[in-house]
Formats: structure tokens, C-alpha cells, sequence
């Protein structure tokens, strides 16, 4: 049970990497800011470094969805490994369709489900964690959807369509720009990394003194003047390139942000089967609070990086980005039930004028699905708000973040209400269903398989495995088919020559 633990520890991390990751660059990526390769690096240099600041979630998703000193070692560590044979499997087939699935909730309905299936017992589960761990993940769906639209219609009053022009960026970019990097400060910094004793003393002797209020009014203020120095002594060199140089710091924060939080995800079940079976001597209780080595850590983050250079990860960003497109008509999959409620909401949609720039290329030709200032949005309100709950120790869903982001902020711009705006809907709607019934999913599947390794020991390991892999081998053929169906670009199959 340990070594497959530590051998599906890796495999789980690059699925991690592959879907939640992905969703990382979804600002800078659509409005072609960097280069996708170039964007995944630099994203992954901050997941590395969030990664060694990851404790508070990881201790949550270790010891606080079920108890594992009220089980016997083998008994802990089938559930720890069934969370992996059944996470394995979902998200790669959630990857290969280019669909965004919340790696935390599939983690806490997999641990639920395998406890059940193990003692069959309701107590030892921790539902008031679970519980508060639900409610943060669908408060933090509300807030950035809220947050993402309030903020994008304000912002694009004042900007409009010119984000490079440079009477306009002078006028209004330095309050923005103040304003996006206060509140970056504020959750990265002083609440994200609260623990780390540079901060602490920081904020005992000056936020604490000027009280929060007053601080984040200084800090704009401050911020605001330095931005518009800097915009009078540059110029137009530094107006074009502004909001772009915001969704990449941005996107930076969200990465950091992700490694401190969705680590636990792929990382935490095979730290804590490995840690029991190294600790087996003090108990299982007294070896699920014992601390976890900073390298074990910074291992599992670059397993992440690797899950993001995938193509299925490519996919979940690319199918991200098309929702929220400013181009009218996009390729994307949705189904027909899903389009079908999207036209009726759209009944009741509000006339108004188009507020997104009109739809560019660049020089080689590919779309620019969002423009930088929309991209400095999607990248400043999800880093926020997963900063703000990996500080309280909650595990909250990077995907779920970023993907309201990107559906609110063109909610904000009007995006979704022309073109394929059924499309686009339908498909947001799509997601959301799996979701839902993707943690349902995972609670059945999980508890199934503990069951079955409870019962048939190395027999039931060897048959979950085996199934595992069935259903990644079926999901690819039938993924790559649903791929080239929806995306012609690509290079048919290959023909299959029958005997004359």
C-alpha cells in the first residue's frame, strides 16, 4: 500500500497539474501576454515557491476531512490510496475532454467516501470540517463572481477600449493599477504569509497602528503616485505594456497562491500513507500531526510544473479561454440540454452596447481572446481570493476561482451576450453540472474501491489498478476523438487498411 501511494503521489500531482494548474494562465494566455510555454515556466516558479508555505491546507486535507487515529494503519492507508486510484482517473478523464474540475472537491468527496467505505461509520468522518470546507469553496464561487463583474464594468468605464492609449492610461491607469496592487499586497502578503515573521512584525507595528482601513488607504494612495511617476517618466513605452505587466504579476500571484492551497490535493494522501507507514511505531494519530519535511514539498510542486506542460493541460486552458472569448463564434463543446437553458436565459438579457475591444489577431494570426486589462482582472481577483483562504487554512478550488473570473468579467464586458452566446453559456453551464456530479462521482467511486481493498487485500489493489488504467486507455481514444471532432485543425487518424 505505501509504495503505491508513493508511486500514484506522482501520478496524482501531474493530474493536478494537468487540469487545476492549467487554469493558472488563463488571463495572460488569452490575451497573449506571453507565449503559453513561456507563461507555464514562469507560473511554475511561483507554484514551487507557495508550495513550501502549503502547511495550514495541507494539515487540513491530511487530518481534517476524517479521523485517521480512530483507524487501524492498513485501514488509513487504503483510504489515502483509494482517493488516489479513483482521483487518478477523473481527473485525467476531466483533462482529456478539456474540462476544468475542482481538484479539492474531488480530493474531500474521495477521503469521505473511502472512510465510509472502510469503517462504515458516519463518525469518523469530520463533517463539521467538511462542511466549512464546502461553504468556503462555494463563498469563494460567489465572491470572485461578483468581485470579477463589479470590478471589470468599473475598470472598463474608465478604459473603455484604450488600454494603449496613453492620455487615457495616464488618467485612469495609475488608480487601477494602485488599486490592483493594494489588494495584491494586502492578501499575498499580509494574510497569505501572515505566519512568516518579517509579516507578522510588519503588521504589528504599522497595519496595526493605522488599522486596516487606513493602511490600505495609505498603501493606494502611495502606490497610485508611484504608478503615475512611473507612467509620466515612460511614457508610451510603459502605457502599452501596463496592464499586461498587472495580469502577469497577477498570474504570478494566483500561482503562488495555487501552490500554497491545490498542493494538498495531488500531495497530501501519499505524504500522509508514507508518514504513517514510517511512524507506524508512535500510532496513527500521533503520525498524522507529525510535521512534513519542506522537500517533500518542493518535490510534489515540481511534479505539478510537469502536469502543466501537458496537452490536456492545453486543453482545459484553451476550452477556459473560449468561454469567455470576446470573439463571437467559438469552437467549443456543449450539450444540447445545456444550450437549450442558455437560450431561454438569454431571454431575459439587458440591451446595452458591446464594452469588450472589438475581436484582434496578432501578427502570426492567432486570437486575443481577452485584452490586458481584462487579463489584469481575471488574474488579480482569483489570486486574491485564494490567498485569503489558504491563509484560514481552507483548501478552496483554483479551478472553480479562475473559471468564475474569466465567466464574470465577461459577463462585465458583454461578452456573453452575442455571437454564440447560447455556446458559451451552454457551456459554462456544462461545467458546472460536472462539477456536481463529478463529486458524487467521486464519493461512490472511492468508497467502492475501499471496500474492495478492505475485502480482497492485494487482489482488490491489483483489480483497481487494473481498472484504473482501463478507463484512462478508453478515455484517451474516445477524448481524442471528441478533440479532433471539435477542433478540425488537427491531423486526422491515421486510416486503418483492411485486407483486399
Amino acid at each position: 500500500l505505501m509504495i503505491v501511494a508513493v508511486g500514484m503521489l506522482a501520478w496524482d500531482c501531474i493530474e493536478v497539474g494537468k487540469n487545476d494548474a492549467a487554469n493558472l494562465i488563463n488571463g495572460v494566455f488569452g490575451a497573449r501576454v506571453m507565449s503559453h510555454r513561456s507563461a507555464v515556466w514562469l507560473a511554475g516558479l511561483a507554484v514551487l515557491a507557495g508550495a513550501l508555505f502549503s502547511s495550514p491546507v495541507m494539515e487540513t486535507a491530511r487530518n481534517g476531512i476524517f479521523e485517521p487515529g480512530h483507524l487501524q494503519l492498513h485501514q488509513a492507508m487504503i483510504v489515502y490510496v483509494s482517493a488516489y486510484v479513483v482521483d487518478t482517473a477523473l481527473l485525467h478523464a476531466y483533462s482529456a475532454y478539456g474540462m476544468p474540475v475542482s481538484t479539492t472537491a474531488s480530493l474531500i468527496f474521495e477521503l469521505v467516501g473511502a472512510a465510509l467505505g472502510v469503517s462504515f461509520s458516519l463518525g469518523l468522518v469530520h463533517w463539521g470540517k467538511v462542511g466549512s470546507v464546502l461553504n468556503a469553496i462555494g463563498v469563494s464561487i460567489l465572491l470572485t463572481g461578483i468581485a470579477g463583474f463589479l470590478v471589470q464594468r468599473v475598470f472598463r468605464a474608465a478604459i473603455q477600449d484604450e488600454h494603449t492609449d496613453h492620455l487615457r492610461v495616464l488618467l485612469h491607469g495609475p488608480w487601477i493599477a494602485g488599486l490592483m496592487l493594494t489588494w495584491l499586497s494586502w492578501f499575498m502578503i499580509l494574510k497569505g504569509m501572515k505566519a512568516v515573521p518579517f509579516i507578522a512584525s510588519f503588521r504589528e507595528h504599522f497595519v496595526e497602528r493605522l488599522g486596516m482601513g487606513g493602511f490600505l488607504l495609505v498603501a493606494w494612495g502611495a502606490l497610485t503616485l508611484l504608478i503615475h511617476v512611473l507612467v509620466t517618466i515612460f511614457q508610451e513605452r510603459l502605457t502599452k505594456r501596463l496592464f499586461g505587466i498587472l495580469a502577469i504579476l497577477g498570474m504570478l500571484c494566483l500561482a503562488f497562491a495555487f501552490g500554497q492551497n491545490d498542493l494538498a490535493n495531488g500531495a497530501s494522501p501519499g505524504l500522509s500513507a508514507f508518514w504513517l507507514w514510517k511512524h507506524a511505531d508512535v500510532g496513527t494519530a500521533e503520525a498524522t500531526k507529525m510535521s512534513l519535511p519542506i522537500w517533500l514539498l518542493a518535490v510534489c510542486g515540481a511534479m505539478l510544473v510537469a502536469g502543466m506542460l501537458t496537452p490536456s493541460a492545453q486543453r482545459v486552458t484553451r476550452a477556459a479561454v473560449n468561454t469567455g472569448s470576446q470573439f463571437d463564434h467559438i469552437a467549443l463543446y456543449a450539450p444540447g440540454w445545456c444550450k437549450a437553458i442558455a437560450r431561454r436565459l438569454l431571454r431575459f438579457r439587458p440591451a446595452g452596447p458591446d464594452l469588450a475591444p472589438p475581436p484582434q489577431r496578432t501578427d502570426a494570426g492567432k486570437r486575443v481572446h481577452f485584452d490586458p486589462l481584462r487579463a489584469a482582472v481575471i488574474m488579480s481577483v482569483s489570486a486574491s481570493v485564494i490567498a485569503f483562504a489558504s491563509s484560514n487554512g481552507f483548501p478552496v478550488s483554483t479551478t472553480y476561482v479562475t473559471f468564475a473570473a474569466v465567466v464574470a468579467t465577461g459577463m462585465g464586458d458583454r461578452t456573453m451576450a452575442r455571437g454564440d452566446a447560447d455556446l458559451k453559456i451552454g457551456r459554462a453551464i456544462w461545467v458546472v453540472f460536472s462539477w456536481f456530479f463529478g463529486g458524487l462521482l467521486a464519493l461512490a467511486a472511492s468508497a467502492a474501491v475501499a471496500w474492495t481493498l478492505l475485502k480482497a487485500g492485494t487482489a482488490g489493489l491489483a483489480v483497481g489498478l487494473a481498472a484504473n488504467l482501463a478507463l484512462r486507455a478508453y478515455v484517451k481514444i474516445r477524448a481524442d476523438r471528441h478533440e479532433r471532432q471539435y477542433h478540425p485543425k488537427l491531423p486526422p487518424e491515421p486510416a486503418i487498411e483492411t485486407p483486399a
